[in-house]
């Protein structure tokens, strides 16, 4: 093979881009080898039907708490978190809000349609932009009875307020691959659609919850400090706490922090396929202020602890967004996203955590941002070491779920200790049940 001359800058590029294609493809390849080494039936187990909980305790703070840590087992209730944390540790909750996603509409037949409001159509920034909108937005949604839904006919609903009618229609104007694009359109121009949906929608309980949402669902299937609209379903972990818990933290010094990720009804969604490879992991849109980020930076060398799944994978998706500025620090807003195996991908950057939070800090402050906006796909499986968190406090999950991995990937073998102890004294499981807190096997 000649030798490649190195005549002009625009030669050495080239060869640059060349060679980090064929690193990433080969890199792209061992990582999916690797996920289809994952077998979905290697985190499966029984999850009788009475120990999921239909609704949550009267008392938020009196669900039963399981605590493991360095491979034993205890547990007492969650008002009593506190003794079980260490002083000067962070917690970092997800302070999302579930929104009134599900949308009925009657036909003239009396036949009834039901939109269920997934995401924003991608032509907004965030959830908070598509949220603000006032007389029309786009989103994505899921309807049930669609083949009764006439193409071109418009779908319309009267609303009462305070003080007028309004009338909302639903206009039909995309077929996606698993979802559909509707315009949804008022006739108030003070309305926004966060406030629209507050005025009509349902809120959207998990399917096996299996019953219909009741008024008490409105503050129970949300935490007591929900305040960005834009959820499909309740960060659970956070519905245990309260005002007293939060005033035994602070008695300990353990501080709380605040992270976005709207959670999907992806989350619901099984591993359908036998090989993890094969999953489709949903993207969730994330907002992180660079106040918290430095306030996570400066807390690297003591505890941090989320408090949800969806928490953990804001924080630890915030490191990879880092290591993908060192990496490309003229990166645009656009491409400053997380695909779902990116994070496996760049795992040989081995790069500190205190350097990628430095780089995400320089980028905003470079781009005048005072607040993250993207989105991630980070599926955390067996396998994954985390750069940010110390342990994870969680609700117990579905078998064969996404969540179930990232669990495993945890605590390792001992998700299976955890879970038969839990079944075994009738710990109440899913949304609406009991919770744990997992310090991270080394």
């Amino acid at each position: 093979m000649p030798a490649i001359k190195y005549r002009t800058g625009q030669n050495q590029r080239l060869l640059y881009q060349i060679v980090s294609k064929f690193a990433v493809s080969t890199t792209v390849g061992c990582v999916m080898k690797f996920a289809s080494s994952v077998s979905i039936k290697d985190y499966d187990y029984f999850l009788p039907e009475d120990c999921i909980a239909k609704y949550p305790l009267p008392q938020r703070d009196a669900s039963r708490l399981l605590i493991y840590r360095e491979g034993k087992i205890s547990e007492d209730i969650y008002k009593h978190i506190s003794r079980h944390l260490p002083a000067n540790a962070l917690l970092l909750f997800n302070d999302t809000k579930v929104i009134e996603a599900r949308l009925f509409f009657q036909k003239p037949s009396g036949g009834i349609i039901e939109i269920f409001c997934l995401e924003p159509h991608r032509m907004y920034r965030s959830i908070a932009d598509a949220m603000a909108q006032k007389n029309q937005v786009l989103w994505n949604c899921l309807i049930g009875g669609a083949s009764k839904w006439k193409r071109g006919q418009i779908l319309e609903k009267q609303i009462l307020s305070e003080t007028k009618k309004i009338l909302l229609q639903a206009h039909y104007a995309e077929k996606l691959t698993d979802t559909f694009t509707i315009r949804f359109t008022w006739d108030d121009m003070n309305l926004s659609f966060a406030g629209l949906l507050h005025l009509t929608g349902a809120v959207p309980l998990p399917p096996y919850i299996n019953r219909k949402a009741e008024t008490t669902d409105n503050e129970r299937y949300q935490t007591i400090y929900a305040r960005e609209d834009g959820s499909v379903a309740a960060p659970t972990a956070g519905l245990h706490f309260t005002e007293n818990i939060f005033d035994s933290l602070n008695k300990k010094n353990i501080r709380k922090d605040f992270v976005t990720l709207h959670v999907g009804a992806g989350t619901f969604k099984p591993v359908t396929r036998e090989s993890v490879s094969d999953h489709d992991m949903h993207a969730e849109y994330l907002q992180v202020t660079a106040k918290t980020i430095q306030h996570i930076l400066q807390n690297l060398n003591g505890t941090i602890i989320p408090v949800g799944t969806t928490s953990l994978r804001t924080v630890e998706s915030l490191y990879w967004l880092g290591v993908k500025i060192i990496r490309q620090p003229a990166i645009s807003e656009d491409d400053l996203l997380l695909s779902q195996w990116e994070a496996y991908n760049l795992e040989k950057e081995n790069i500190q955590a205190s350097d990628a939070l430095e780089a995400l800090l320089s980028w905003l402050n470079k781009n005048k941002r005072e607040t993250l906006f993207s989105k991630t796909q980070l599926l955390i499986m067996p396998g994954y070491t985390p750069k940010i968190a110390h342990a994870l406090i969680t609700n117990f999950h579905q078998p064969k779920s996404t969540l179930l991995l990232l669990v495993a990937a945890l605590t390792g073998e001992d998700w299976k200790k955890i879970y038969g102890y839990a079944l075994k004294e009738k710990f109440r499981f899913l949304s609406y049940g009991d919770g744990s807190l997992l310090w991270i096997r080394k």
